[in-house]
């Protein structure tokens, strides 16, 4: 898979209105009612990253949950970092 360009990336992201690039990755906080929904989230983000062989890092801040994608074979943001992010939207 090859790394997306920067103008292909800022393309993706108009989809993604939460998101944000950062350091190579792209990034969003989710905020959530307790902790138990925090969790919660990030169990069905585990399933979906295991199903895509493609494992987001994960935050857990209480309420809120941090996921940074990036595709570390490719050196970069590729499209399973952008369909991943799809799924975690709407895992929330």
């Amino acid at each position: 898979m090859t790394a997306l360009s920067e103008s292909e990336i800022q393309t993706r992201l108009e989809d993604l209105p939460e998101w944000t690039e950062s350091s190579g990755s792209i990034q969003r906080t989710y905020l959530f009612n307790d902790f138990e929904d925090s969790m919660a989230f990030v169990n069905r983000v585990a399933e979906l990253a295991e199903t895509a062989n493609h494992h987001p890092d994960i935050l857990i801040r209480y309420s809120k949950v941090t996921l940074t994608l990036s595709t570390h074979d490719a050196g970069g943001i590729t499209d399973k970092d952008f369909d991943l992010a799809r799924k975690a939207d709407q895992a929330a």
